[in-house]
């Protein structure tokens, strides 16, 4: 299935105009993100295997060439001749440029570049609408998962968000940002088919209605699947729901708590499977979760073993948007390299194709960002015992370079990201300031901004 039109109309506009212009030289273009979300002190980055499959694929086939030909738009522009040179180039495309990238499961902070794409004009602008979307709903939830991970320790969490989610695709991109974030499976059946996620389902309330007495419900369940059988109980009364459960013996794996008090019902549900000999029947916890409701419980001691989260999940609540942006900052004029920027006062971009640096202090935390200009070598920074390059090359002339990861090594890293933030950056109340680590700009890259700045009063 072709993805090029899942984009929007102004970027094919713009590539007519750049194609009617004769304008095909090589650009560069970054991916970043202005500003923190709400609440949050990092971010993590997610996606990148998506816009890798996307860029590799990436090609229009004759209905939608035909589609664009008979839009109002098209159907007029120009003169006939560029027209059919324009969608016969169209019918050829596929993209062949070069991109660098961080590894998904980076934590980062505002203006840093986690994505950079060097290529033709053309093909880098028609990309911007599929990077932004892939990049941003994923780093959104994995962001989110991972500070669910922190309240949560190490138990065991599901997720439980695709009923919730903002259509079915958006359920399958939301478990695997779940799980990027840090979370042990999910719902989502075709997210376990196509991605390897551990799959995870109990049985709805419906279940358990369907059948004229609970225990015949819960007798019948475990019957059935009597290797990995958990409960949900608070269909009709928790407590009582709880007794008839445990009452089936060790054949019970677990019970799951979907409403009311779940810190108290937790423990009144504990002591009751645990008196009745099932001491190892787990607690399964769900209704509206979040990381704060899920570190209030944790602190106190609720004995909740597994948490499903799912609306505040894919959704991200508290804040459901991610101002991710893709911008040009170099491009090719009369052969020569030149830097862009954008000037806007609230928006500004810093301009040249950049590396990017981690740094890192003696005790191994995560404590600077270092912006260079490409090939440029890192300043030293006070307090930075390390650094680190973390824009890598994945495809060269539109071609895998290097393993894929999977997406349990994936996962991997953004644990050992979360590892290296300082404490102050793991904490789940208030944000800080957009640039919560110092964050540090070469000088080669303020000579450029000047530069720029200057060249575009001139003109």
């Amino acid at each position: 299935m072709s993805h090029a039109l899942k984009t929007d109309f102004y970027q094919l506009t713009m590539m007519y105009a750049y194609f009617a212009a004769d304008m095909g030289g090589e650009v560069t273009f970054e991916y970043f993100v202005r500003k923190l979300p709400r609440r949050r002190r990092f971010m993590i980055y997610a996606g990148l295997q998506q816009a890798v499959e996307y860029l590799q694929g990436l090609g229009f086939n004759g209905d939608q060439i035909d589609f664009l030909r008979q839009t109002p738009t098209f159907a007029t522009v120009g003169d006939a001749q560029t027209r059919e040179r324009f969608f016969e180039w169209l019918r050829q495309f596929k993209f062949t440029g070069t991109v660098r990238a961080a590894a998904e499961g980076t934590a980062f902070f505002p203006n840093e570049p986690m994505l950079q794409v060097t290529g033709d004009l053309l093909q880098c602008q028609l990309i911007e609408t599929y990077l932004l979307s892939i990049m941003n709903y994923q780093t959104l939830v994995a962001t989110k998962a991972a500070r669910v991970r922190l309240a949560a320790g190490d138990r065991t969490l599901i997720d439980f968000g695709t009923r919730r989610a903002h259509g079915p695709g958006a359920g399958v991109l939301a478990a695997r940002g779940a799980f990027v974030g840090g979370f042990n499976g999910t719902s989502n059946v075709e997210a376990a088919f196509e991605m390897g996620i551990p799959p995870v389902g109990t049985a709805a309330h419906a279940y358990t209605m369907a059948f004229e007495q609970e225990e015949a419900a819960f007798a019948h369940y475990l019957k059935t699947f009597p290797e990995t059988t958990t409960l949900l109980i608070d269909t009709y009364d928790t407590i009582r729901g709880a007794h008839r459960a445990a009452a089936l013996g060790k054949g019970v794996k677990g019970v799951r708590l979907d409403s009311g008090d779940l810190g108290a019902l937790a423990v009144s549900v504990r002591k009751i499977l645990d008196d009745a000999g099932l001491p190892d029947a787990r607690i399964v916890a769900s209704n509206d979760l979040n990381e704060l409701k899920i570190k209030a419980l944790v602190g106190a001691g609720a004995p909740i073993d597994v948490y499903g989260v799912g609306t505040e999940l894919v959704t991200s609540r508290d804040d459901p948007t991610l101002s991710g942006v893709y911008k040009l900052v170099e491009k090719e004029v009369d052969g020569q390299r030149m830097p862009a920027m954008k000037l806007a006062s609230s928006k500004p971009s810093y301009p040249g194709r950049k590396d990017f640096h981690r740094g890192y202090d003696a005790q191994g935390r995560l404590c600077a960002g270092i912006l260079t200009q490409h090939g440029e070598a890192p300043e030293a920074v006070a307090g930075v015992t390390r650094t680190e390059q973390m824009l890598q090359t994945v495809l060269e002339g539109g071609k895998a370079v290097g393993a894929r990861p999977s997406l349990s090594d994936i996962q991997a890293n953004t644990l050992a990201n979360l590892e290296m933030l300082p404490q102050t950056l793991r904490a789940l109340d208030g944000a800080l300031e957009d640039h919560p680590i110092g964050f540090h700009v070469s000088p080669r890259t303020h000579k450029l901004i000047q530069e720029c700045r200057a060249r575009y009063k001139a003109g």
